[in-house]
């Protein structure tokens, strides 16, 4: 381990003089300790010793973290990972994005720190969180019963909301829909009765910016899409097994609806190509009527485009019911990530670096890492971090500002959504709101910890089996065959690829964990 002076990183931030830096009650060394670490996410291939938050924390606990991360000329942090693993030198501190499978597997194996102990004994603020929310550090916990890391955190409920242009719902007459047959009448009126009024059938009733978005429709079936906030995964099904959603009959019936609806133009022709960039270009140039998307920065488009679209309303409206009679927000925030940091076996300094961890989940901490530098980016009024003016009126969206300061990054931390509340706009807000006021919500599915031949049975089979659903999928969308003639091979060939090896093993590690 390095020791430096940090007298270079105090006099690079003048308000570092706040109170809550001097009176020393955060320190955990007495002598400056560097640990070195990896930190790969998606926004940023490395970990900047310039961030101001690295630099109030390193004030206040005597802790300088150096950057030693591996793959930074890739954006895949798995990649990253595995190329880490492979040169074998460990830094002290392994973070950043999906580390969760990696650690779990080669943490048993002496690679990681198991954190146990060490947390119990040396860090009672994340104590503290897993004795409230035990069910989270079991679904974190390896095979052999023990954890590696601590995971990245979030918070709120509600995510993604369906959105509805009431302006044209109020041009021609309509109400809200409020069941899918419903939906489907107001997507027939969109594409037919001209609602932006420029003379042209140009309007795209259903639009999304992340194509995987399609596939949320099945809900509108009965069906699922996924059972966690990420696209595509398995769910735990009404038997208390895993399963996949996209490998029962609800899918082929749900599919095959949301065919018909691309057939008829009820869908963007280009929801497969159009990327990232759909939803600022269809709203901004008055042509998308109904998505499903955040909360916060949908809404923001109602005041981004107020001068340019005349009489612009993006509003929230309830999930219709489904053919079955249900509402469901499939999407939700989940609780645990597979995000967060460890601690390797090279670190001469581990009860250091777990109080240090600890540290994140003191109010000062966790203020921290959620909001930035207590008097350059938030102030604490009334008990409450509150942004700053220039930060909630800037012209960049302040999760940006935040990223680059080093708060939202991807460390073990608890998220706090006060720091999103502060930037969601009325209608967001109303929406919220109304969400909360009606039972949709469903369980989420946590994940599971493989043992190694779990493991090494899942890395055969899944990718393969995953790659040729998704295909099927999007073929059958556009046209391309026909999902009930083809239902019966589809799933013979899932099972010929190893769906049920997969299966047997998901649900033996997740038998394991509930245990």
């Amino acid at each position: 381990m390095r020791k430096t002076s940090l007298t270079l990183a105090i006099m690079a931030c003048t308000a570092l003089t706040a109170p809550a830096f001097a009176d020393g009650h955060l320190m955990i060394v007495e002598e400056p300790l560097e640990l070195t670490i990896h930190m790969h996410w998606p926004r940023a291939q490395g970990y900047d010793e310039n961030y101001p938050v690295e630099q109030a924390a390193r004030e206040m606990t005597g802790i300088h973290l150096i950057d030693a991360t591996a793959g930074r000329n890739s954006t895949n942090s798995r990649e990253a990972m595995n190329l880490l693993l492979a040169q074998g030198d460990l830094p002290d501190i392994v973070g950043g994005h999906l580390i969760q499978q990696p650690v779990n597997e080669y943490g048993p194996q002496g690679a990681f720190l198991p954190l146990n102990e060490l947390v119990a004994e040396h860090a009672p603020n994340i104590q503290a969180f897993w004795d409230a929310h035990p069910e989270l550090q079991a679904a974190i916990t390896a095979y052999d019963g023990n954890y590696y890391y601590i995971p990245y955190l979030p918070d709120g409920e509600f995510g993604r909301a369906w959105f509805v242009r009431q302006d044209w719902l109020d041009a021609l007459g309509l109400q809200q829909p409020q069941n899918v047959n419903e939906l489907y009448d107001v997507l027939v009126a969109f594409r037919d009765r001209d609602p932006n009024g420029n003379g042209m059938k140009d309007e795209i009733p259903y639009f999304a910016r992340q194509w995987e978005e399609v596939a949320r429709l099945l809900t509108l079936w009965d069906a699922r899409s996924s059972g966690s906030d990420t696209y595509h995964d398995f769910y735990v099904n009404s038997d208390g097994q895993v399963a996949h959603p996209y490998a029962v009959d609800s899918y082929r019936e749900g599919l095959a609806n949301i065919a018909q609806w691309y057939a008829e133009g009820l869908i963007d022709p280009e929801i497969f190509t159009r990327g990232s960039s759909a939803r600022d270009y269809l709203l901004s140039e008055n042509l998308g009527g109904v998505t499903h998307d955040w909360f916060a920065s949908t809404a923001g488009y109602n005041a981004a485009l107020a001068e340019s679209v005349p009489g612009f309303d993006f509003i929230p409206f309830l999930p219709p019911e489904s053919a079955g009679g249900v509402r469901m927000a499939e999407h939700r925030r989940i609780p645990i990530k597979p995000d967060g940091w460890a601690i390797s076996f090279a670190n001469e300094n581990p009860i250091e670096t777990i109080r240090y961890f600890d540290f994140w989940f003191t109010e000062e901490g966790r203020n921290m890492a959620n909001f930035g530098v207590e008097g350059v980016h938030f102030d604490v009024i009334d008990g409450e971090p509150i942004y700053r003016s220039e930060i909630l009126n800037s012209d960049r969206a302040v999760n940006s500002q935040m990223y680059e300061i080093g708060a939202q990054i991807q460390r073990g931390y608890w998220q706090d959504y006060r720091y999103e509340w502060q930037w969601t706009s009325e209608a967001a807000r109303a929406g919220i709101e109304l969400y909360s006021q009606h039972d949709l919500l469903v369980p989420q599915f946590l994940g599971v910890s493989f043992n190694e031949e779990e493991q090494a049975i899942y890395d055969r089979y899944w990718p393969s089996i995953r790659t040729y659903m998704l295909e099927r999928q999007q073929a059958w969308v556009l046209g391309s065959g026909d999902v009930t003639a083809d239902w019966d091979d589809y799933v013979s060939t899932l099972a010929d690829m190893g769906l049920d090896q997969v299966l047997e093993v998901m649900n033996s590690a997740y038998a394991r964990q509930g245990s």
